[in-house]
């Protein structure tokens, strides 16, 4: 019968020494190693009292940004669930009524917005595909739970308070920041409805 493959490997039957069949140099070598080991410095943090420093770009929690008056910057358009490759963003789109312009920025707005967290695997393209920059990856570590129904987070989870903003300047890009200082774009801008003349 003709071999599969060119690597063979020819067994070796070699008998051991006294020595050998003693393992004394094995175990001196295993020994030496872990002494080694136990010299080095450790790698180990001691977590509650010490923390690990994140790179910038650690991708944690998410969070629905607010604009400069409060309003929700999310208008339900679904780019970061289509963007999303692990199916885990769900939205509801609703539009907004008379007396509401101070809680959303445009007219239509996402009544329901989830992201399911086991499901994430924080790639951030959810981020990057918002047109209106509502959606960011914070330096937040996800809590963990023993209920899988509470790992489903909602509006609730995910969009910051108004008088507690999460900085996310660290996420922005440089030509981001010049985009959003030029005078002649309106892409940040407050959304009004003309008025009738």
């Amino acid at each position: 019968m003709q071999a599969l493959t060119t690597r063979s490997k020819v067994a070796s039957n070699k008998k051991m020494t006294f020595v050998e069949k003693l393992y004394i140099p094995a175990i001196l070598g295993g020994l030496r190693i872990t002494l080694n080991h136990f010299f080095k410095k450790k790698v180990t943090i001691q977590y509650p009292e010490q923390k690990r420093e994140f790179a910038p770009v650690f991708r944690g929690q998410h969070v629905l940004k607010r604009d400069e008056n409060g309003a929700e910057r999310c208008t339900a358009c679904g780019l970061c669930a289509v963007a999303c490759p692990a199916e885990a963003i769900t939205m509801t789109a609703a539009e907004r009524k008379p007396g509401e312009e101070s809680l959303y920025r445009e007219e239509k707005y996402a009544s329901v917005y989830e992201i399911n967290m086991l499901r994430c695997i924080f790639c951030g393209l959810c981020e990057e595909a918002c047109p209106k920059e509502a959606i960011f990856l914070t330096d937040r570590i996800v809590d963990t739970e023993y209920v899988r129904q509470n790992l489903v987070f909602g509006k609730d989870k995910l969009v910051e308070p108004i008088n507690n903003r999460i900085d996310v300047s660290v996420r922005e890009t440089k030509e981001t920041r010049e985009f959003k200082t030029h005078p002649g774009y309106a892409h940040n801008k407050l959304y009004t409805k003309p008025s009738k003349a």
